[in-house]
């Protein structure tokens, strides 16, 4: 097929595309993200581009008058027929470097977690040992093979002693460089152990490991010494996935429609991860054949399109995932950069949608041994919760959409340099605000974006329905989508235009905040409990962690209970998979604990519908369930 050349400035960088590729596949080619919330359907508009030289067919979308009047087209509507081309990509519609929520150390970890009896000496997935074996000779002529496996069942107390393919084949050679002498690298379940990696002589070096985080719009990648326990580094950043699609459905999607979708999304959270695991050795000084071990937590779609496989019927009725608890995998069938016979080991799921990511957050909190009810949350584009205590354990999920994530909103972003974070509107309606990294404005996050919401009512900007009022300011005004009310004036922006908040893009976030807590609701009734019976309230990730909580209650994201009730525990994800990868007895537990979990499909029935109505105004159709707010 033939090939066209694709020139993206301002960087200068070339690189050859089939005929009829569109310039959202020139940018994956070349290793540029760029924003594109709907997965390249042309619904979101955000993959905005201008043509320099050259000709391309389409380009039409979603996108404002204005816009199209500066001369921008979709680049991924926009299809490569001739060349060459020069496109260029402008900073804002690409995808840079995310706040990245990154956690404390192992005994931070036990102290806030519910994990009883926490002990990894002995437990971890991989042991490193020393072996000396006897030297053979004509009247003792057992094989190298039998020899080291006699050994390794008196240090390991195990009678099923493997060995992989490639150790086998250098084995002869090592034991012989070492005088008999080897350090064995060792995978271990409860039935066996299998030799991946001999070493000559006496190696003081110990195994490590990888705890990692796949999510929807960030991936943590955590360095673990597993002789030790001790977390030596942390690198993380945004899921590249993210050009394929803001949420799973559109990455779902993404699979169905495009050729080779799904190898293709499989690649990128591939390489996302790899670059994060050359950032981490390069800091230690260690080798990707050091590291035996990666434990991996991740929602039920992140975990498909990273194993590769087909996700297509999680979102289709009756939501049937294609795995729920994959078999451990070697690294090289993935592409990954640990040792080539290195395990895989993925949190088990619930359901299509609560994964290994909520498992694993629900093995930190400890939910499933308290007298008491708790409420864990994970709000993000797929807002899941389990609710219950030692006696009963439901749990659903709920679709917020991106909206939290920037997502469907005219300036929101992910948690980036130059973000608006926090944002105060007072009686006169002058703004204040501050961003990620006390950048100059380009947009508005997540947190922002709540902050924003309770203070746009605070200050009578608009109503309990979320529709904007007739104020005297020169700050509010009809724009291309509707009214608007400008948050930051462009002269103090990071793009030189007004940033600002429209009534479309209002109500896509109470329509995210009412899923979330008519979710909450749903789970209550079916347990026939009063919210009262809630006694602590535990709320995961990145996004989480920098919620204001006053402002969540106050638009009705969150329930109205005492802030004592409340506690932020960071990236659970994370936690938990740092925890399992070194302690087979905890990763065993999160297993059963997931199967203890009763999954509740909010699809089924009116019930949920209802209860999201009701929950469409700030900060819901019922006060009492505000008493706090009531005037």
């Amino acid at each position: 097929m033939d090939k066209l050349q694709v020139t993206i400035m301002p960087e200068g960088l070339s690189v050859e595309v089939e005929k009829g590729s569109t310039l959202l596949d020139a940018a994956n080619a070349a290793g540029i993200t760029l924003k594109s919330s709907c997965g390249g359907q042309g619904t979101c508009g955000r993959c905005a581009v201008k043509v320099l030289e050259g000709t391309v067919n389409g380009g039409d979308g979603n996108m404002s008058k204005a816009k199209r009047a500066e001369g921008y087209i979709l680049a991924c509507t926009a299809k490569v027929e001739d060349g060459p081309v020069t496109v260029e990509f402008p900073e804002s519609s690409r995808l840079s470097e995310h706040q990245v929520l990154l956690d404390d150390s192992l005994d931070e970890i036990i102290k806030e977690s519910q994990v009883d009896d926490f002990e990894h000496s002995d437990e971890a997935f991989v042991k490193k040992v020393q072996v000396t074996m006897s030297e053979p000779n004509l009247m003792e002529n057992v094989d190298d093979l039998s020899r080291l496996s006699a050994e390794l069942k008196g240090i390991l107390g195990t009678e099923n002693i493997t060995i992989s393919y490639n150790a086998l084949k250098t084995l002869p050679a090592k034991v012989r460089e070492g005088n008999w002498q080897v350090t064995v690298t060792c995978l271990i379940t409860d039935e066996s152990a299998e030799v991946i990696r001999v070493e000559p002589g006496y190696v003081d070096t110990p195994p490590y490991g990888i705890a990692l985080d796949i999510g929807t719009t960030t991936v943590v990648a955590a360095l673990v010494d597993l002789a030790t326990g001790k977390k030596l580094r942390q690198a993380g950043t945004f899921n590249r996935q993210a050009g394929m699609g803001d949420d799973v459905i559109s990455r779902i999607v993404y699979t169905e429609e495009e050729k080779d979708g799904l190898k293709e999304i499989q690649d990128v959270v591939i390489e996302t991860i790899n670059d994060l695991l050359e950032e981490l050795y390069a800091k230690e000084n260690i080798g990707a054949e050091d590291v035996s071990a990666m434990m991996v937590a991740a929602n039920t779609t992140m975990i498909h399109l990273f194993l590769g496989v087909e996700p297509m019927y999680i979102r289709r009725e009756p939501y049937i995932p294609g795995v729920c608890d994959a078999p451990i995998i070697k690294a090289k069938e993935l592409g990954l950069h640990i040792h080539e016979d290195g395990s895989v080991i993925c949190f088990p799921s619930v359901a299509s949608y609560v994964g290994g990511d909520i498992v694993s957050g629900a093995l930190l909190t400890g939910i499933e041994k308290q007298d008491e009810f708790w409420l864990f949350l994970d709000i993000g584009t797929n807002g899941e919760m389990v609710l219950g205590n030692s006696d009963l354990l439901m749990c659903c999920a709920c679709s917020a959409g991106p909206a939290f994530e920037g997502g469907g909103i005219a300036f929101g972003m992910r948690a980036m340099d130059g973000a608006i974070e926090k944002i105060v509107i007072d009686d006169e309606f002058n703004v204040s605000y501050a961003t990620v990294g006390n950048a100059a404005p380009v947009g508005i996050c997540g947190s922002g974006l709540i902050d924003c919401l309770s203070t746009l009512r605070t200050a009578g900007v608009i109503n309990r329905q979320g529709k904007m009022q007739d104020i005297s300011s020169d700050r509010m005004r009809e724009g291309d989508e509707g009214p608007e009310f400008v948050l930051v004036y462009a002269d103090e922006t990071g793009i030189g235009k007004d940033i600002v908040i429209t009534e479309a893009d209002i109500e896509n976030l109470i329509r995210a905040k009412a899923a979330v807590f008519a979710g909450i609701r749903i789970m209550l009734s079916k347990m026939e409990l009063p919210l009262e019976a809630v006694s602590k309230i535990l709320i995961g990730g990145g996004f989480g962690n920098y919620l204001n909580l006053n402002d969540s209650i106050r638009i009705g994201l969150l329930p109205d209970l005492p802030a004592e009730l409340y506690s932020f525990i960071g990236n659970s994800s994370l936690k938990g998979a740092y925890m399992a990868l070194l302690s087979r007895s905890v990763f065993k537990h999160s297993v059963e604990l997931g199967q203890s979990m009763t999954y509740l499909e909010l699809s089924d029935g009116n019930e949920f519908y209802d209860e999201y109505v009701q929950a469409m105004f700030l900060p819901h159709t019922d006060m009492s369930l505000f008493p706090s707010l009531e005037d």
